[in-house]
């Protein structure tokens, strides 16, 4: 094995502009893979985070998946029912206390019910509609998304007395209200109140901006006229994975409809999914493009040393030991260019992790590229790389094996 390895290197160095070229195309190919991997996953990463960080891993609503089963459909084998419509249609989670009890004594994580009622906000001549949502002051900081986006004031500012509330800087500018002026409230049930701005936010999400605005729940309650009422309940895990199983848990349980943050992204999930192996196909690509210029030194190599082959043939070197000999040698370039295409890899991704800039028209400002530092990017490139390399090797050693010394030699071939 020592001479036949000998023999590959003496091959390859025979040939050093060629063999140059095929390693730098392997360098280029992994490196370049390496840092669009980085790149891909490190985008992925950041917005399934984002996702996580700015929903509730669970949230319990007051709907349930299927329609409710109607008493005359336990009577009767046989009923038809059309146009049914409540007397009074009070929604709301049924007996809150005795599910936020239970909640209290399992869920692996925290979780705060609010009151969510859609309502217009009237101030200066001016409307927004907004969901007014009522909220325990000192629950919701431990689930909320906005808890870090606060301008001004906070939601402990709610219960500092009076009728407070909490808005979007983007629904105050509409308004033309600013902390301290008094807002007037109208629920979809015709009933007002008044409110003072206690609080400003800026998420950078237009809906929650001017979309959305925080009270305290009995105040959501006496507005809505729905008093001790709840609609939500927003739920964030230790263990964001674990929301499916969670979710399955309380539905089954409570039978109100409870959707985990997978299930209400699933098509964003999906597509992440589909970009992934987008990505992968290009770096097969890229590396079976490389794998040309291997495959064209090989050959090369095999046509010009046909008489070498031969001699080796005569003098006991099998078959097999001249597929090993030419898929040697086409590892040996591929793992050289791996190893230089790590570097260049790593110092694109250095590279691209000092990149800073801004986006002022969300209101968000991102300084750097998300990147991902993962081995995993390396171990995948080399892998292409060194299948490519013993495919477009092992293809004209197989050739070069199946030939006859003596035809060779006699210049047959």
């Amino acid at each position: 094995m020592r001479l036949i390895l000998d023999i590959a290197l003496t091959h390859i160095t025979g040939r050093g502009r060629q063999t140059i070229v095929a390693m730098l195309g392997v360098a280029v190919g992994v490196g370049f893979s390496i840092a669009m991997a980085a790149l891909m996953q490190g985008g992925q990463d950041d917005f399934v985070r984002q996702l996580v960080d700015t929903m509730p891993h669970v949230q319990v609503t007051d709907e349930q998946r299927t329609a409710r089963r109607q008493p005359a459909e336990d009577l009767f084998s046989a009923a038809a029912i059309s146009g049914l419509r409540p007397r009074d249609d009070r929604r709301g989670i049924i007996n809150p206390t005795a599910a936020l009890s239970w909640l209290d004594g399992w869920i692996p994580g925290r979780f705060a019910a609010t009151l969510r009622a859609q309502g217009v906000l009237r101030y200066s001549g001016q409307e927004v509609g907004a969901a007014v949502i009522g909220i325990d002051p000192q629950a919701e900081p431990r689930v909320s998304p906005i808890i870090g986006d606060f301008r001004a004031g906070s939601f402990a500012a709610l219960a500092a007395g009076g009728n407070n509330v909490v808005i979007g800087d983007t629904m105050a500018s509409r308004l033309g209200a600013k902390i301290g002026d008094t807002i007037t409230a109208v629920s979809s049930e015709g009933l007002s109140r008044r409110f003072k701005i206690v609080g400003l936010f800026h998420t950078g999400t237009t809906a929650r901006d001017e979309g959305e605005a925080y009270v305290l729940q009995k105040n959501a309650q006496i507005l809505s006229a729905r008093p001790n009422a709840i609609n939500v309940i927003n739920i964030k895990l230790d263990d964001p994975n674990a929301a499916p199983t969670v979710a399955r848990r309380i539905e089954a349980e409570l039978g109100y409809k409870a959707i985990a943050w997978q299930e209400a992204n699933e098509s964003i999930l999906e597509a992440l999914v589909v970009r992934n192996v987008i990505m992968y196909t290009v770096v097969a690509a890229i590396m079976l493009v490389a794998g040309f210029g291997i495959f064209n030194i090989i050959s090369t190599i095999t046509h010009e040393k046909a008489r070498d082959i031969a001699i080796m043939k005569s003098l006991g070197f099998t078959e097999t030991d001249m597929r090993i000999l030419f898929v040697l040698e086409g590892v040996a370039i591929a793992t050289v260019g791996t190893l230089v295409g790590w570097a260049f890899g790593l110092a694109m991704i250095y590279g691209l992790s000092l990149v800073r800039f801004e986006l002022a028209a969300t209101g968000q400002e991102m300084t750097r590229l998300p990147i991902a530092w993962s081995m995993l990017h390396y171990l995948i490139a080399a892998a292409f790389a060194l299948g490519s390399a013993a495919v477009a090797g092992y293809l004209p050693a197989r050739r070069a094996a199946r030939a006859n010394p003596v035809d060779i030699i006699r210049g047959a071939t």
